[in-house]
């Protein structure tokens, strides 16, 4: 198995990714701490300071949206804004993020008193009860499923005790009302988008050891989707997408923990099931409207409420499990694309906003989030999907003595592997593609974003291999080892040089061009991609694409200026078309109309 390296060992050092992560931080800074906390406050019968009457809602400094006190989903924001903040100290020793983050978790340790010991909700209790009948009730389980991870992820990456402290308490009601929902209403407990229920308490039972979480590990467990998935057949279309993905996370953790193979089958089901069998669009997203589209079927539901951003980060960490577990190259792949076209593309590049779907149909325009007004599920995920990039780089394997790279994001690294003590620096090297005079900057020829540098420093010499993955989009690769060409055979997915290292320098470059990807059920439609990266139309509508080859139709469009970076290229214009267009990456799309599918003439 691979094993991720600690976000306190990696530290993101440039390009698009930082600025998004910097875009990031600047935000969970800015919200007021006040504001984050009101609906805990309410809860617990604390007096919100200056709120005790609210004539001017807009003025109020109140957060409104799905975050307003009239919300039942109220509060859920609060987790993922732990979550990030104890991330983003973890890797890059924010002390400002952390004490904001010791004064939230000090404040619902506060509440949590006032609610008896046990509850630190921001909505009642009695939202549980309702879960026990016919009534509706807006998915309770999901609200403090974020509360709890918040609380454990500001332990395991900030450090904070009183954080797992509450989280412990907390399981003690879910406990009771678990036990309770057995002889009264069995089903309830799988109500309330409960899928990310199965992978905290097995985290929270590895960090603690305490057995109780054994006790709702079991309680949770038998959820009709494990049926589902490993009595064969498609278990998914139609259903609620963000609702079933946690589970797949639940299943991997437990595997991880027990070694029990019916988990790693049922997450192995589950992945065939949502991307296997089912298809994609190229940007990776498979639902419309938050539910899973039918296998195959995508052309039907291209639409402005195509890839719910949620589903984007959870099928990512589903994908980085596997990944761990079978060491799969085409994991990796499915994450760098995801990256890209959903965690760029649906963040706003100049506000860090989030877009709730990506619009995918023709003429569709980004809808973006306000800092305070919204606050829908896919504004927390975004805020901490942005913080993610530092585990997903660098990994080790033990077994194999081997340190393998498998995202290609500018990053230092710090890595332990047996006695070797090893820090690898990438870069995205910013020198002309020429395959025969390799980074010649005589050369003339076009800039690329995939020429990369890797330092690789030893404190000691070591012996040990090193693994780079080859992206499935690569039409080559070329290699350089302390100035000299190296053979770049690759090997499951990977190039792999085993050899002792000191002190060396490594240049990588993966060639790319430009494909078509066409929809299974209109293969006359067709996506741009450069690489792993979504290009989008400038146009409110399919005016269509004619020629047969890429080259053909579409021209380079740079600029050499000081603000023109390799992560900002990948932009062109099309010639010899009834209408030609710029298309540019879909991930530096804000406020332009745009188009993805076009018609193949």
């Amino acid at each position: 198995m691979l094993k991720a390296m600690k976000c306190k060992n990696v530290k993101i050092t440039g390009g698009v990714f930082r600025e998004r992560m910097d875009l990031d931080r600047a935000y969970l800074a800015e919200l007021d701490t006040g504001a984050l906390l009101q609906n805990f406050h309410i809860e617990a019968g604390i007096p919100v300071k200056g709120q005790q009457t609210v004539y001017e809602p807009e003025n109020s400094g109140l957060h409104w949206g799905w975050e307003a006190p009239t919300c039942q989903l109220r509060g859920h924001f609060l987790g993922h804004w732990m979550s990030a903040c104890a991330r983003l100290f973890d890797t890059d020793g924010d002390l400002e993020l952390r004490a904001k983050l010791e004064c939230v978790v000090s404040e619902l340790a506060r509440c949590q008193k006032r609610n008896g010991g046990e509850w630190v909700g921001s909505i009642p209790e009695k939202f549980f009860d309702i879960m026990a009948g016919e009534e509706y009730i807006w998915s309770p389980q999901y609200t403090m499923h974020k509360t709890l991870m918040g609380l454990v992820d500001a332990y395991k990456y900030a450090g904070v005790r009183q954080a797992i402290d509450i989280a412990d308490r907390l399981a003690d009601w879910y406990i009771r009302w678990a036990e309770k929902m057995q002889t009264v209403a069995p089903s309830a407990v799988y109500k309330g988008e409960q899928g990310g229920m199965m992978e905290i308490w097995a985290e929270l039972y590895y960090e603690t050891g305490k057995d109780k979480y054994l006790t709702l590990i079991d309680l949770y467990r038998d959820n009709g989707l494990y049926t589902q998935l490993n009595n064969g057949g498609d278990a998914l279309s139609d259903d609620h997408a963000n609702a079933s993905i946690p589970l797949s996370h639940g299943a991997a953790r437990m595997y991880e923990l027990t070694g029990d193979e019916y988990w790693s089958r049922t997450t192995d089901l589950f992945w065939k099931n949502a991307v296997t069998d089912r298809g994609m669009f190229a940007t990776t997203g498979a639902n419309a409207g938050e539910f899973w589209i039918p296998k195959k079927k995508q052309a039907q539901y291209l639409s402005d409420n195509d890839q719910e951003f949620c589903t984007v980060y959870n099928m990512v960490r589903t994908a980085d499990y596997l990944l761990r577990r079978t060491g799969e190259t085409k994991y990796a792949d499915y994450i760098e694309r995801a990256l890209y076209n959903g965690f760029l593309a649906q963040q706003n590049m100049h506000t860090g906003m989030p877009t709730y779907f990506l619009p995918l149909r023709s003429g569709g325009k980004k809808k973006w989030g306000s800092k305070t007004r919204d606050f829908w599920c896919c504004h927390g995920t975004m805020v901490q999907a942005q913080t993610l990039y530092p585990q997903l780089i660098y990994y080790t394997n033990a077994d194999e003595n081997r340190i393998s790279v498998m995202q290609y994001i500018p990053s230092e690294g710090q890595i332990k592997l047996g006695e070797a003590r090893v820090l690898i620096s990438q870069t995205t090297e910013m020198k002309n593609y020429n395959n025969q005079v390799f980074f010649d900057e005589q050369s003339g020829e076009e800039k690329s974003r995939w020429s990369l540098k890797f330092d690789v420093t030893c404190v000691r010499p070591a012996n040990f291999k090193l693994a780079f993955r080859v992206p499935a989009w690569a039409k080559g690769v070329t290699m350089t080892i302390d100035g000299e060409q190296a053979d770049a055979e690759v090997v499951n997915g990977c190039i792999e040089i085993e050899r002792e290292w000191e002190k060396s320098t490594i240049y990588l470059m993966f060639t790319s061009s430009i494909e078509f990807e066409s929809l299974p059920d209109a293969p006359e439609l067709a996506a741009v991609v450069d690489g792993p990266i979504v290009l989008a139309g400038l146009i409110d509508r399919d005016c269509g694409l004619e020629g047969e080859a890429p080259e053909e139709i579409f021209l380079p469009r740079s600029e050499h200026t000081y603000g023109t970076y390799v992560w900002r290229q990948n932009r062109y214009v099309t010639r010899k078309q009834p209408v030609n267009i710029e298309f540019i990456p879909l991930y530096e799309v804000t406020d332009e109309v745009y188009t993805v599918y076009f018609t193949r003439k």
